[in-house]
C-alpha cells in the first residue's frame, strides 16, 4: 500500500466513524426528547434509560452504515478535488481505477465490521432493546391476538378466534388432521388455556368428530363418523405459549441463522407475514453490497472540481442518500405487501444505483 493509499484510507474511514458519531449523537437527542414523558411516567432511573441507550445506538448505526459511508465518500473525494489533488494524482499517471482501490479497501473492511454486527451482535443487544420497549413504551402492547392460524405438523392445522397473550387464554379452538387432502380428525373446543403445573393445554367443552372408512366389497369404501366430548381434556400439542407473545419487530432480535430456521418455521405453519422477515433476512446480505455501491458513487459524484465548491457536492451526496433511503423503503413496502418478491425487492435499490454509478463512471474525467 504506497502513502496515497494510506492517506486516503484514513480520512476514509476517519470521516466515516466522525459522521456515524454526529449522526448518533443528533438521532439520541430526538430520541430523548420524544421519549422523556415515558421514561418519567415508568419511573425509570438513569441506569435504565443509559443501558437502554446502550443497546439502541448500535442498533441505528447498523442502519444508517450504507448512507454514512456514501456521505464519507463523497466528503473525502469533494475536499481532494477541491485542493486540486485529484488532479494531481491522475497527472502522476495514476489511472481512475488505481484511485479507487483504497476506498474499496475501506469498504470491504466496513462491509465485514458491519455485515458480522448486523448478523449476528446487534440481533442478540435488541432482545434486550424490544423487551424494554415493550415493557415501558408501550410498543404493540395490545395482549389481544385474534384469528391465529398455524400448521403444526404435515397434515394438521389449528384455528383460535381470539388468544389472550396476558392469561394464556385462546377462545373458539379447532384442530384438524386430513390424510390424502380428506378430513379425518377435527377437535373443537370453547375455551383452550394453559396449565403451567403440567406443561399442558388443556381444553375446554370440547368435541372430538373422526372419520372413520368403511370398507366394502363392491364399492370402494363408505365413511362413518364417532363423535366424542368432554369438559376437560390434556392435549400435547407442540406448541408453547411464548409463539403467542408480542412479536413487536421480532425480526430485529434474531441472528442470521435464529432467522432462517424462524422462516422454516413460519412457511411450515402457513402463517402469514413471513415476508417481513424474509426482508430482514436479505437485506442484512445486500447491506454490504449496497456498501460498496455507495462508496462508488460517492467518489465519482465527487471527483471533479465544483464552481460550487466542496459544500455543493455534499449537498448532492446527501440528496442521493436521501433517494436511496426512500427507494429502499419504497421497495421493502412492496415485499412486505406481497406485490414483490423480497430477495427482489431488497436488491432493486442496489442495482438501480450500481446502474447509474456505471453510467455515471463512463463520463467522469479519468
Amino acid at each position: 500500500m504506497k502513502l496515497i493509499d494510506r492517506y486516503i484510507l484514513k480520512q476514509f474511514l476517519s470521516t466515516f466513524i466522525f459522521v456515524v458519531l454526529m449522526l448518533l449523537a443528533v438521532i439520541t437527542v430526538i430520541d430523548l426528547t420524544e421519549k422523556t414523558d415515558k421514561y418519567a411516567k415508568a419511573g425509570l432511573n438513569w441506569l435504565q434509560i443509559l443501558g437502554y441507550y446502550a443497546d439502541f445506538l448500535p442498533w441505528i448505526a447498523g442502519l444508517v452504515t450504507p448512507v454514512t459511508v456514501f456521505i464519507a465518500a463523497v466528503y473525502i473525494t469533494a475536499r481532494l478535488a477541491g485542493r486540486t489533488e485529484i488532479i494531481a494524482i491522475l497527472s502522476s499517471g495514476v489511472s481512475f481505477r488505481r484511485l479507487l482501490v483504497p476506498y474499496f479497501l475501506g469498504a470491504i473492511l466496513i462491509a465485514s465490521i458491519s455485515f458480522w454486527l448486523n448478523g449476528w451482535v446487534i440481533p442478540n443487544s435488541n432482545k434486550t432493546r424490544l423487551a424494554f420497549e415493550i415493557a415501558y413504551l408501550n410498543k404493540n402492547s395490545n395482549p389481544n391476538l385474534r384469528n391465529i392460524h398455524l400448521q403444526i405438523s404435515p397434515n394438521t392445522f389449528i384455528y383460535i378466534q381470539s388468544y389472550n397473550s396476558s392469561t394464556d387464554k385462546g377462545y373458539q379452538f379447532t384442530m384438524e388432521r386430513f390424510d390424502n387432502n380428506r378430513l379425518m380428525e377435527k377437535l373443537t373446543a370453547n375455551r383452550i388455556e394453559w396449565d403451567t403445573a403440567k406443561s399442558k393445554w388443556t381444553l375446554r367443552d370440547w368435541k372430538l368428530k373422526r372419520i372413520e372408512l368403511v370398507f366394502e366389497k363392491v364399492k370402494a369404501d363408505s365413511v362413518g363418523e364417532k363423535i366424542t366430548s368432554g369438559l376437560a381434556l390434556d392435549t400435547t400439542l407442540v406448541i408453547h405459549p411464548k409463539e403467542f407473545k408480542n412479536d413487536y419487530r421480532k425480526f430485529d432480535g434474531l441472528t442470521i441463522s435464529e432467522l432462517k430456521d424462524y422462516i422454516k418455521t413460519l412457511r411450515f405453519r402457513g402463517s402469514a407475514g413471513i415476508e417481513t422477515y424474509e426482508v430482514e433476512l436479505y437485506t442484512r446480505y445486500a447491506s454490504p453490497f449496497s456498501i460498496f455501491i455507495l462508496t462508488f458513487m460517492g467518489v465519482i459524484v465527487s471527483s471533479r472540481k465544483s464552481r460550487g465548491g466542496t459544500g455543493y457536492q455534499i449537498a448532492i451526496g446527501f440528496a442521493l442518500s436521501f433517494i436511496f433511503i426512500m427507494f429502499f423503503i419504497l421497495f421493502r413496502s412492496f415485499a412486505e405487501s406481497g406485490a414483490l418478491p423480497p430477495m427482489i425487492s431488497v436488491w432493486i435499490p442496489s442495482i438501480i444505483f450500481g446502474i447509474i454509478s456505471l453510467f455515471m463512471y463512463k463520463y467522469v474525467p479519468r
